[in-house]
C-alpha cells in the first residue's frame, strides 16, 4: 500500500450498538449516603457492579443540584468503585449542566429500576458488560393463544463466559447451559433448558408479565423488568432445582416447577 492510500485508510469504525450499561437514580442529595449505598451494592454483587459503567439520573429531584455538587455526586460513584460516564437525558436545565461538564447525555437504559427500598440515596438498575452474541430467531407455539409467536432460539451450545445473547421485543429459548460470566437478556420471557450458571434479565423493556424458566437453577442474578436478586440472595433450597421466576406486588419471586 503506497502513502497516499495509507492517508486515505479510515483510522477508526464508528458504530451505535447494543452497549450494557446501569443508570443511578438519584431521589435524594446526598453524597455520603450515595457512597455507602453503592458500596453496599458492589460488595453483594461485584461482578455485576464493580467497575461498572453507570449513568446518573437527576429527573426525581425536586432541584437540579449545582455543578459542584454534582461533580461531588460523580466523585462519589467513581470512590464505590462504579465508573460514571454520563447524565440521564432530562430537561433543557440537564442537557445544559451536561455541556457544562463535558459529559455526554444518554437518553434511553435497556435495563429498568428496581423497586424503591427505605430511603437510599438512590435505585440502581442492573447493568451488561458482556460481548453481544446473536441467535437465529425460531417460532414456538403459544399456548395461550394458540397461535404461533416469534422466539429467539439459542441452540449453538454453550453460552460462554462473557458472551450475551439477546431477544429483542420476543421470547428466548436456551437449549444448552448458560455459564458463570455469561448473560442471556429477552424482552420476553426466558426457557432455558439447560444449566444457568450465568445472568438472565427478561422483561428488559419494562413487561412486568415476563418469566423465567429454567431445569437447573445455579444463577449469578435473575432480573425481570429490572427487579433483580443475586446468587447471595437465593434461597439456597432451590439450587439446581427446575424453577421459575416471576413478578409479584413489585417482588421477584422463585418457586419449584
Amino acid at each position: 500500500m503506497n502513502a497516499r492510500a495509507e492517508s486515505l485508510e479510515a483510522a477508526c469504525d464508528l458504530r451505535f450498538g447494543q452497549v450494557g450499561i446501569a443508570c443511578v437514580r438519584l431521589r435524594r442529595v446526598d453524597a455520603a449516603a450515595l457512597v455507602e449505598e453503592l458500596e453496599r451494592r458492589v460488595r453483594s454483587a461485584p461482578q455485576m457492579f464493580a467497575r461498572a459503567a453507570v449513568v446518573l439520573d437527576l429527573s426525581h429531584l425536586p432541584k437540579l443540584p449545582d455543578d459542584g455538587m454534582v461533580d461531588a455526586l460523580l466523585e462519589a460513584i467513581r470512590s464505590a468503585g462504579m465508573l460514571p460516564v454520563g447524565l440521564a437525558y432530562g430537561t433543557s436545565e440537564t442537557e445544559a449542566l451536561a455541556e457544562r461538564m463535558g459529559l455526554p447525555l444518554i437518553a434511553k437504559f435497556r435495563a429498568q429500576y428496581e423497586p424503591a427500598q427505605g430511603d437510599a440515596a438512590a435505585a440502581v438498575a442492573a447493568p451488561s458488560r458482556s460481548e453481544p452474541v446473536h441467535a437465529s430467531p425460531a417460532a414456538t407455539h403459544d399456548a395461550d393463544t394458540g397461535g404461533t409467536v416469534t422466539a429467539q432460539h439459542h441452540g449453538e451450545g454453550t453460552v460462554r463466559s462473557g458472551q450475551q445473547v439477546y431477544a429483542r421485543e420476543r421470547d428466548l429459548v436456551v437449549s444448552a447451559t448458560v455459564a458463570n460470566g455469561a448473560e442471556v437478556i429477552a424482552d420476553g420471557s426466558i426457557h432455558i433448558y439447560g444449566t444457568l450458571r450465568g445472568r438472565a434479565m427478561a422483561g428488559a423493556q419494562g413487561d412486568e408479565s415476563a418469566r423465567i424458566f429454567c431445569s437447573d437453577f445455579r444463577a449469578e442474578l435473575v432480573a425481570i423488568a429490572g427487579h433483580y436478586r443475586v446468587f447471595e440472595d437465593m434461597p439456597k433450597e432451590f439450587e439446581g432445582q427446575a424453577v421459575q421466576c416471576w413478578l409479584e406486588n413489585g417482588k421477584l419471586m422463585i418457586a419449584r416447577l
